[in-house]
């Protein structure tokens, strides 16, 4: 049945690379959730523990049999991937009034609004403390709330690090915090006498990249509206720290490479494509998607909650 739809669809190049190369910089899912690419809308993949930071016997013998891995430790989890799709739709008299190209403009919002979902149900997952295991999460409180001017957040950063090291062997690489948590970090006293003497003189992302010792750090900026019309933030005061495979040379992703999290998406998407109604006087510019966000290894990942008070 999926074959015949493709089949029934014309997709529209053009517009579908422009969909594929359009970002914003606002939307961070993608740091915690690459994007890996899957064949089938569903399946299973590897769920990761500790089995790949496990220390072997490697050294052989001479004439001895070689040393063989038990896979006993690997499991598998089960992914569905779901359907997402916007439409645009532009009047003939709309066009020809328009100094815009109003296609492009329609493929850019319709994007935009898939991202943007994708963005929350990304966040809504990473920052759900029922996804971490136990020593994976901490809820601060009174004092120790960033806000507070007794409060060490970098004592606590640490704190998370260390726990991350103690499960997996590796200390975290990838820092998101919302909107709230950055500024009420950027601010504070015990991080500003950290940087006093640099030239900037106010800290940056960069420079609190060298404070926790976290090589990438990114604030999610993104906001929402309800069915009532009042915005909310995407990320909220938390802070979560992760294990997330470096991609230097932006190769294609692969599930059986470990990580807190992937996107799992189906080949080849997003896709847009174009029809007419109403006699070719309306011409509608659609945007589709498929994709799943799907935490793979919990205890890769560790959350920092309500740090403001």
């Amino acid at each position: 049945m999926s074959d015949r739809l493709q089949e029934l669809r014309i997709v529209d190049p053009v517009l579908t690379t422009l969909a594929r190369g359009y970002s914003n910089a606002k939307f961070v899912a993608e740091s915690l959730f690459p994007i890996a690419p899957v064949e089938q809308e569903g399946g299973k993949i590897p769920q990761f523990g500790k089995e790949q930071f496990k220390l072997y016997k490697t050294e052989r013998a001479i004439r001895a049999k070689s040393n063989r891995i038990s896979p006993e430790g690997l499991t598998t989890i089960e992914y569905a991937l779901t359907e997402h799709d916007e439409e645009y739709p532009m009047d003939y008299r709309e066009e020809a009034a328009s100094m815009f190209n109003l296609e492009r403009h329609g493929t850019m919002v319709v994007t935009e609004t898939i991202q943007l979902s994708r963005e929350k149900a990304a966040a809504d997952l990473a920052q759900n403390a029922d996804n971490y295991p136990v020593g994976n999460k901490i809820t601060l409180s009174g004092t120790s709330q960033f806000t507070h001017a007794d409060s060490d957040p970098i004592t606590v950063m640490e704190t998370a690090k260390e726990a991350l090291r103690g499960k997996i062997g590796k200390r975290p690489n990838t820092m998101i915090m919302g909107a709230a948590t950055y500024k009420a970090l950027k601010n504070h006293a015990k991080l500003i006498e950290r940087i006093k003497y640099s030239m900037k003189g106010i800290l940056t992302i960069d420079l609190m990249k060298e404070i926790f010792d976290v090589a990438n750090i990114v604030v999610g900026e993104a906001v929402y509206a309800s069915d009532d019309g009042v915005f909310a933030d995407v990320w909220g005061d938390n802070v979560i720290l992760a294990w997330v495979p470096e991609n230097p040379g932006g190769a294609e992703r692969s599930v059986y490479e470990p990580s807190f999290g992937y996107t799992l998406r189906k080949r080849n998407m997003p896709q847009v494509d174009k029809y007419t109604e109403n006699g070719g006087k309306v011409r509608v510019v659609r945007s589709t998607d498929m994709y799943q966000v799907k935490m793979v290894g919990a205890e890769s990942g560790y959350l920092i909650a309500d740090t403001n008070g």
